[in-house]
């Protein structure tokens, strides 16, 4: 059961931060009063209650108008962003039918790399499904506990659940095109620091045996995620391994190239659509699942081309 720690400083009331949003958007109580529905004494009597409990003035009085102190307009962007992440939530989780709601775990580079291109089409194929997807390097237990489907990367056994077969990966080295274009032999590698994803199965162990290199004067610089290694590399730290077809976008926007003219390394783990029994799956599960291994299948044969 997840335990919320216990806050130490009061929220304020959400008709304050409510009544505060508009009346600092207008800079006007009485626009922000027509817009409430609420008289311009109410608006004033709301923000002086607010200002009270913060402690700090938000609005400096005019004659005929009202502006934004300091504080008030460094407190803005948070009120706007608290109040419309509510309002996404509430109508993303009650404003839609039960059967059409997918809450899905994917990991952040498939997302990125994968599944962001397709899922447009998913969308004008299915429009009446409405999708919460979490995106991180590994599944939250939080997200765990509710999730429809999780897209994962190793073993599908690993998490306990029925699975499917998505994307493989081929491995291959890519650095900045500076660092690139000094790697002409596979043995420069070495005079490089070789960026590794420490919980990865197949990594520069792989690359060595099918390059043929014996590796006792390697460099390594180990990172928890593929993510890291290409931020890392597009800073000029090393070079990294990629992991295609996912990889591609990622490596594409950071500016890496390829080291070497090789054959990429088949990886020896792959993504997977997991979930707890296929005959208990939503409707929108279903339809999403049907779809998502057609796209992947489609996705691997234009890489591949």
């Amino acid at each position: 059961m997840l335990t919320l720690p216990r806050m130490t400083v009061a929220i304020p009331s959400l008709n304050w931060l409510r009544v505060f949003e508009a009346a600092a958007r207008y800079e006007s109580f009485a626009r922000a009063a027509t817009q409430l529905n609420m008289s311009s004494a109410a608006v004033s009597q709301q923000v002086r209650a607010l200002e009270d409990r913060l402690g700090q003035q938000l609005f400096e009085r005019h004659a005929h108008a009202v502006t934004l102190t300091d504080a008030g307009r460094a407190y803005l962007p948070s009120v706007q962003q608290a109040l419309l992440t509510l309002e996404s939530a509430t109508e993303g989780l009650f404003g839609t039918k039960p059967d059409q709601q997918l809450f899905l775990s994917v990991i952040y580079i498939f997302a990125q790399g994968v599944l962001g291109p397709g899922y447009q089409e998913f969308l004008n194929q299915h429009p009446e499904v409405q999708l919460h997807l979490s995106t991180g390097i590994h599944s939250s237990e939080v997200m765990q506990s509710y999730a429809d489907m999780q897209i994962v990367f190793g073993a599908p056994q690993a998490h306990g659940a029925e699975g499917d077969f998505l994307l493989g990966e081929k491995l291959y080295p890519v650095a900045t095109p500076e660092i690139a274009a000094k790697i002409k032999h596979p043995s420069d590698l070495l005079n490089h620091k070789l960026i590794d994803v420490a919980t990865h199965r197949a990594g520069w162990a792989s690359v060595f045996d099918h390059l043929d290199i014996v590796p006792t004067s390697a460099r390594y610089c180990y990172v928890d995620s593929t993510n890291v290694g290409i931020v890392l590399a597009a800073q000029g730290v090393g070079v990294a391994l990629m992991r295609a077809p996912a990889t591609d976008w990622s490596m594409k926007e950071a500016g890496l190239v390829p080291c070497l003219d090789m054959e990429p390394v088949e990886g020896r783990e792959a993504y997977h659509l997991i979930y707890p029994s296929r005959a208990a799956l939503r409707p929108a599960a279903r339809v999403f699942r049907e779809w998502l291994l057609e796209w992947c299948a489609e996705f691997a044969v234009r890489k591949a081309l």
